[in-house]
Order: structure tokens, then sequence, then C-alpha cells
């Protein structure tokens, strides 16, 4: 399964997501109005990373990261790097670069992974609504999982992690 931020799950099935209309006002995406209304975020950082169990301990092994100057290339990564898992984990048996029968279908069981993200890839609408997530200055989790490893990809705007890091200290208590 593929859990986009807080709540938001996606799978094979649509109308997982809670349906949320637009007013007149919204008519364009929140990340393309720029009315003024809507914390436009400039830097997003971006992380893949792979999770296993060795020895009885959870370990993370990072598959990339990317500091993306605008929500367009934030968004284009993340695809990218979802399509790039996909394609490792599900390589073509046509493939020259495999022999003959070296590649095997694995059970109905097992979570199909590479299905999911590419599902998600091509998913408008759940670009669309991770987009005004990243706009907003949310946090954006995307992940799916087999049953040894769970893939997680990453993106938060630069500016929200700022801003977090300072609200601490303007909250100083005066004696």
């Amino acid at each position: 399964m593929v859990t986009v931020f807080r709540e938001w799950r996606y799978s094979m099935s649509r109308g997982t997501s809670p349906h949320r209309s637009r007013t007149e006002s919204e008519g364009r995406p929140a990340h393309q109005r720029g009315d003024g209304g809507v914390s436009v975020h400039d830097e997003f950082l971006c992380h893949v990373t792979a999770y296993g169990t060795c020895g009885g301990r959870r370990i993370g092994v990072p598959l990339g990261t990317y500091r993306a100057p605008t929500l367009p290339l934030a968004l284009w990564w993340l695809r990218d790097r979802a399509s790039w898992i996909a394609e490792r984990l599900d390589p073509s048996p046509r493939d020259p670069a495999f022999p003959a029968a070296a590649l095997v279908p694995v059970a109905e069981t097992v979570a199909d992974v590479p299905a999911l993200l590419r599902a998600w890839c091509a998913d408008g609408a759940r670009q669309e609504l991770i987009a005004e997530e990243l706009a907003g200055g949310r946090l954006v989790r995307i992940a799916a999982s087999d049953d040894t490893t769970e893939y997680e990809l990453l993106a938060e705007s630069v500016d929200a992690l700022r801003m977090q890091r300072t609200l601490p200290a303007l909250v100083v208590p005066v004696a």
C-alpha cells in the first residue's frame, strides 16, 4: 500500500481518499493561484529511503536526496524516483541484461510495489493533492511496502523547516 501524507491512502482502487470540493475562488490549485492568500514555498527537500530488517533491527538505506528549487521539480523528482524503484523491482524479462529464465513471477500474495508506484506516478489527481500539500508547507510521505522492504519517498518545504526551527525561539516565556 502507498500512503501519502497523514490520512491519504493510495491503492489500486479509486476513491480511497476524502473528496474535497473547490469553491469558485479555488478554481486553480493553490500552488498555481499566486493570490497571496496561500503561502507558496520556494525550495523542497526530497528523500528516498528503503527500510528493511537486519538482525532484528529496522535499517534505513538512503537511495537519494534532492533539493528541488521549485515545486514542479520536486514533484518530477518524486515521480522519477518512484519509477526508478519500480523499474528495478520489476525489470522486463526481455531485457538482454538478464539470462533466460533468470526472472520469475512472485506469488500473488506478495504486494505489487512496482505496480503501486507506477499507478501513483500516473495519477494526476494524486499529484495535484501532493502539490497542494507541499505548497501549503506540509510534509508529504509516499510509502509502499512488500513483505521484506518499505520504500519511502518524502518531500517537505525548506521554508517550513526553517519556520519550525525558529518557532520555539519566538515563544520563549518572559520572567
